[in-house]
């Protein structure tokens, strides 16, 4: 393993490189804290700033362009936008359980499938693993893959088990 591909990287690569990094760290600290006080908020609003810089840096990297500069990853960094978009407008609004799903599967559906994309061939992260053997990258995206689909299927059964409809807001007493 060598920090070479990283190291040698564009600028702009490595600044996308260390904001997906941190905001993988700190992710967790934010969405599955039990507590919900400053430092939530802190960590939140770090949260928030660093997936929108990976998301907006992410137009600047044009080497894997299947339409002109863009490919299907670019689809990934606007639904992150629209994600951020979203849990904000939901937890202003009051809407904590829908805000809190929404982050939630941005990080997961979002952030880790982004992140497993990077192990195909050709790219950074394979290289930093992987070395000579770049196809072993396709086994890690598979599985990654296969586990986040396990665990939405299993997420989804707990869901119906539990209420028919988890997310909404009690109606209004009168």
């Amino acid at each position: 393993m060598t920090f070479a591909p990283y190291l040698t990287a564009e600028p702009h690569i490595q600044f996308h490189i260390a904001a997906a990094i941190l905001a993988l760290c700190i992710g967790p600290v934010a969405l599955y804290r039990k507590r919900r006080d400053r430092v939530h908020k802190i960590i939140g609003y770090t949260w928030v700033t660093l997936m929108a810089l990976v998301a907006l840096s992410s137009f600047l990297i044009t080497s894997f362009g299947i339409v002109g500069p863009f490919s299907p990853i670019h689809l990934l960094a606007l639904w992150t936008l629209w994600s951020l978009y979203l849990a904000i407008k939901h937890v202003v609004a009051g809407n904590i359980a829908m805000h809190r799903l929404v982050m939630r599967n941005l990080y997961w559906y979002g952030l880790i499938i982004a992140g497993l994309f990077n192990f195909l061939p050709g790219r950074s992260t394979n290289a930093l693993f992987f070395d000579e053997r770049e196809e072993l990258g396709l086994w890690v995206l598979g599985a990654g893959l296969a586990l986040l689909a396990a665990n939405a299927m299993r997420q989804k059964r707990r869901l119906s088990t539990h209420s028919k409809f988890p997310l909404e807001k009690p109606a209004p007493m009168v």
